[in-house]
C-alpha cells in the first residue's frame, strides 16, 4: 500500500494484518480521487473507520488542509500515527481513537464542517447508513460537501439512503466494491 499522488507520492504505508481491516485497492483509490479532485484543495476531511489512514493521508498528500481520522482500534490508531509521521503529514491531522458515534458527536460540538467524509466500515457491519444519518442530523457536512461510502451492499445501502436528506449523485463499481458519492439535499 502506497500514497498514489501529491507531496507524499510513492511513500509506502504500513498496513494492519487483520480480517477486520481491508485496505482500499489502489485502482479504487485512484478512481475515487479522480472523481473528487476539484474538492480536495484546502478541504477539511473526515476519514471515518480510518483503518491504516491511507485514504485520509491521500487527501493530505493531494492538498487537503486538515484530516480527522476516526478509528476505534488502538492498534489501527497507532498505525495511522506511524503513517502520518512517515509521510510528514502529522501536523495537518487529528486522530480520534473512539467509536464513530462518539467521534461524530464530539466533532459536532467543535462546530466543524467537512468538505469530504469518507465512510468505509467493515462491510458486514451495516453501519454506513447509520453514520450518514448522524452526519446529516448533526450538520457536519458543508453545503457543497461530499460523502463517499465504500460498500459491497449497494442495493441495501441505496434503499436505506432513500429516506435521508442526501442524494446519490454518482455510483461506481470496481469488482465487488461500490463507491457511492452523496451530497446534501437542499
Amino acid at each position: 500500500m502506497r500514497v498514489i499522488s501529491g507531496i507524499a507520492r510513492g511513500t509506502k504505508l504500513n498496513s494492519i494484518d487483520s480480517k477486520e481491516t481491508r485496505p482500499t485497492l489502489d485502482r479504487v483509490k485512484e478512481a475515487l480521487f479522480n472523481i473528487i479532485q476539484s474538492k480536495i484543495e484546502d478541504s477539511v476531511v473526515l476519514d471515518l473507520f480510518a483503518g491504516s489512514g491511507a485514504i485520509g493521508i491521500e487527501f493530505l498528500s493531494r492538498g487537503s488542509k486538515k484530516v480527522y481520522f476516526c478509528e476505534k482500534s488502538h492498534i489501527a490508531a497507532q498505525m495511522i500515527k506511524q503513517n502520518l509521521e512517515k509521510t510528514r503529514l502529522r501536523s495537518k491531522s487529528e486522530i480520534l481513537e473512539m467509536d464513530f458515534k462518539k467521534c461524530l458527536s464530539k466533532l459536532s460540538n467543535g462546530s466543524i464542517k467537512f468538505d469530504a467524509i469518507f465512510i468505509d466500515p467493515p462491510y458486514k457491519a451495516d453501519i454506513a447508513i447509520e453514520a450518514v444519518k448522524q452526519i446529516v442530523s448533526l450538520g457536519l457536512l458543508e453545503k457543497n460537501g461530499v460523502v463517499i461510502i465504500e460498500t459491497d451492499e449497494k442495493e441495501r445501502d441505496l434503499k436505506e439512503l432513500e429516506n435521508l436528506q442526501v442524494e446519490v449523485y454518482d455510483l461506481r463499481k470496481y469488482g465487488r466494491v461500490y463507491l457511492m458519492f452523496l451530497n446534501r439535499k437542499e
